[in-house]
């Protein structure tokens, strides 16, 4: 009896530890470090000295606790790029919109659950140009006993994909805002922080080094300040399982697209046998604007190890081995954007359903893209036509207040700080894909849209050719999305809708507006709070692609945003 009874409690014990949370305790010191790249040693701004930073780990369900302390004279915050923060908004981290930045010498709590969310996500500066250096991953693991949909990878891996500049890249984007010209672009792209081999005087490379007839998972993020990026493996297919922490229905390509912000978790399966060769993972932009671009590839080697052993391809490993390259597509390659786009589906099982919200309460048109604001007088500007280049959202150009919407909103205070009259629909309609309007002017202004709780929200996003089509990734902070429908030209309401796919949509968090195009996504607005939604090309935030959202309170306390707490930075 008495062992029958321990047994019981023993089963007890496991099965509440399989639901329990832990609290996970970091601590990130913001501070300088020399790094040097391409033969240019620069003064980084970095978490704890690391480059990529730390990794993040949490089970679903884990309260995280980050302790950021700011050791250099910028002012930092960071943000916990795809985390739900569902009654957390005051630990999102955009600076102005959900707090005032963390000022040298001060430091601030972030404090946040993760909610019904596992896979990949990242974190990153939200101030200025400083997530360039500023990022890492998050990895959100199922909770215990609880098995990933697909099989058991061997091992976990994460590729972060990012950019470097040999000059400051605030002096770079400081400069441009100053000129109204688009700002010089990045010397090379870096694969976990690496340029690789195809760069003159590079000499870091990320090496994978594998081992036969396993499977490894790959938590992709790509931390890159203004390009989306197609990469691939030579000679191994990869197998999309995950986006943006959501699960997917698993589908095999040679080559992935991945827009700044968004992540995706791949299953490579390597050979059987140790084959003799090496081979490129490499990535290289996706570019669709009229503007300059950083027209290079970077490249980390994958290299096979023969079982319990750490020499490399052959068993004679002083041979030298061909390295076979990847052929990625064109730079310019929409339709490819947009067919790997279509094939991303939810999961959509009864243990992960893809809630799509079925009715719609409102319904929103917005246009994004780029334009222009006239030049100050006794300036000279060298944006187009002597203007200084802009971007906006119904042309309205985004401008930071000098305060935090968040706590003007919470306590009432919101005059001269932001207004609530963010247009539903353009002002004045115009042939969004053709020939663009002769006034190209935007509104520079603190303009928010309100939702009341639990509004179900229909978004459709419809790229301009002012100043050239283009791809935008848009994110949305505090909510995943469903991509409920895409396509090119204008956006037609009466017959677009019949093509809406409700059952299954991807579920994100980032989606790429297509160039010259539209896409259509519904969440459900149950998060109280101020959030922003911005393009995730840096320099299109810069220039004002961005707006926010404030959701208002529902009536029960969990539907309620708590008070801020007692570190929040102030202005």
């Amino acid at each position: 009896m008495a062992t029958w009874v321990f047994l019981m409690h023993a089963l007890l014990a496991m099965a509440v530890l399989s639901n329990a949370s832990t609290t996970r305790n970091y601590k990130f010191n913001v501070r300088l470090k020399n790094v040097t790249r391409l033969c240019n040693t620069r003064s980084l701004v970095t978490v704890n000295g690391k480059f990529p930073g730390p990794k993040i780990i949490a089970r679903e369900g884990d309260r995280v606790l980050v302790k950021v302390v700011n050791h250099i004279p910028n002012n930092i915050s960071i943000h916990w790029h795809g985390v739900r923060q569902l009654q957390s908004a005051w630990a999102d981290g955009p600076a102005y919109v959900t707090q005032c930045p963390i000022q040298t010498g001060q430091s601030y709590v972030y404090n946040f659950t993760i909610v019904g969310q596992r896979g990949t996500l990242l974190w990153h500066a939200h101030i200025s140009w400083l997530r360039v250096t500023l990022y890492g991953p998050i990895v959100i693991l199922p909770k215990l006993g609880v098995p990933y949909p697909f099989p058991k990878p061997y091992k976990e891996i994460p590729i972060l994909f990012g950019e470097w500049f040999n000059a400051d890249p605030e002096a770079v984007i400081t400069q441009a805002l100053q000129t109204g010209a688009g700002p010089n672009v990045s010397d090379a792209y870096t694969i976990n922080g690496m340029p690789g081999p195809l760069y003159n005087c590079s000499n870091d490379t990320y090496k994978l080094k594998v081992k036969p007839g396993k499977t490894y998972l790959l938590r992709m993020i790509n931390a890159a300040l203004n390009d989306e990026l197609f990469f691939s493996i030579a000679n191994h297919s990869l197998t999309i399982v995950d986006v943006d922490a959501s699960y997917v229905k698993p589908f095999t390509t040679n080559t992935l697209l991945i827009t700044p912000g968004q992540t995706t978790n791949v299953l490579l399966t390597t050979k059987a046998n140790v084959p003799n060769a090496k081979f490129l993972m490499a990535a290289r932009p996706y570019a669709t604007g009229l503007g300059t671009f950083d027209n290079t590839t970077t490249a980390a080697i994958l290299e096979y190890h023969l079982p319990n052993t750490t020499s490399s391809s052959s068993s004679s490993s002083n041979k030298i081995l061909p390295l076979l390259k990847p052929n990625l597509p064109v730079l310019n390659d929409t339709t490819f954007a947009a067919n790997f786009s279509s094939r991303l589906r939810s999961l959509a099982s009864l243990q992960f359903p893809a809630n799509v919200p079925q009715t719609v309460h409102k319904k929103f048109f917005f246009t994004v893209g780029l334009g222009t604001s006239p030049c100050p007088k006794n300036q000279t500007c060298q944006g187009p036509n002597g203007t200084k280049f802009a971007a906006s959202i119904n042309n309205v150009s985004f401008a930071l207040p000098t305060t935090a919407i968040l706590q003007a909103y919470f306590f009432k205070q919101s005059k001269g700080v932001y207004t609530t009259d963010f247009p539903d629909n353009p002002l004045f309609p115009f042939n969004y894909t053709g020939t663009p309007p002769n006034n190209t002017f935007v509104d520079n202004s603190t303009k928010v849209e309100v939702l009341p709780f639990n509004t179900n929200v229909e978004l459709v996003m419809q790229d301009t050719s002012i100043q050239g089509a283009e791809s935008h990734p848009l994110h949305l902070h505090g909510f995943n999305f469903y991509v409920i429908g895409q396509g090119f030209g204008n956006y037609n309401p009466k017959k677009d809708p019949a093509k809406f796919n409700i059952v299954d949509p991807v579920e994100r968090n980032t989606v790429g507006v297509p160039a010259g195009g539209w896409v259509a996504i519904r969440f459900k607005a149950d998060n109280p709070g101020v959030w922003l939604m911005h393009c995730h090309l840096e320099v299109h935030t810069s220039w004002g692609l961005k707006m926010a959202w404030i959701v208002l309170d529902g009536q029960l306390p969990n539907q309620k945003l708590p008070p801020p707490p007692l570190d929040l930075p102030k202005c």
